[in-house]
């Protein structure tokens, strides 16, 4: 796979980060929080220094959602954690491709690092994907997701026909997750109902997380 540099500038400084190919677009500029709201409008918390998108040492503020809506969708994000932290990106608001520090965990669940989370129904986990293994770096190293995933379809009286599915999750390009339906929203997912399209929600109140790329393209056909 061809991979390029891109450059995260502010003020002076430049941080190297790969995307892995051509036609990608930014949805974090690498200098401010333009594009990106905090969930159900509260006072934003979020900060950007140094090229980098952080939720502070604690890691307990609001999450964010980006005013851009997406349906069929390939997104490339860039993060690091600390030892022991928690974050997610939703797709669509609803739909969780977990962050969690992993590294040298044995045995996997859909609560690590890779995975798709599971849903929260009568009080008990459900459904969810383990990934296939266990890709995760050292706490403090920068770590990759590319996401390739497929919006729910809907019929002309607004009957869903098809679900959402990630058709591929590479976590650090390891083959983590494929063909994985969701047959609704996963745990703590936005209060949003299943559409063809919706914004991407990042989770900002479970553990500090840091991210230098967040960047998508259209999913080809």
């Amino acid at each position: 796979m061809q991979r390029r540099k891109f450059l995260c500038l502010s003020a002076g400084t430049a941080l190297a980060s790969e995307f892995p190919g051509k036609g990608w677009k930014p949805l974090f500029n690498g200098k401010t929080l333009a594009g990106w709201t905090a969930q159900e409008n509260k006072a934003q918390q979020w900060t950007v220094a140094d090229g980098l998108l952080a939720n502070g040492l604690k890691g307990q503020v609001n999450n964010i959602v980006s005013e851009k809506q997406f349906g069929d969708v390939e997104l490339f994000v860039e993060f690091q954690i600390p030892a022991g932290s928690n974050s997610g990106i939703y797709l669509q608001g609803l739909y969780e491709v977990q962050i969690f520090d992993s590294f040298g965990k044995e045995k996997l669940t859909t609560q690590d690092g890779g995975a798709i989370y599971h849903r929260w129904l009568q009080e008990k986990p459900v459904g969810g994907s383990i990934p296939k293994v266990n890709a995760a770096r050292k706490p403090g190293e920068w770590q990759t997701y590319q996401i390739t995933f497929r919006a729910p379809r809907f019929d002309s009286t607004g009957k869903k026909t098809s679900e959402a599915k990630f058709l591929k999750v590479l976590y650090n390009g390891q083959l983590v997750q494929e063909n994985i339906s969701c047959d609704g929203p996963t745990r703590s997912a936005m209060n949003l109902p299943e559409a063809a399209r919706g914004p991407l929600m990042v989770q900002g109140d479970h553990g500090p997380v840091k991210f230098r790329s967040i960047a998508w393209r259209p999913l080809k056909a």
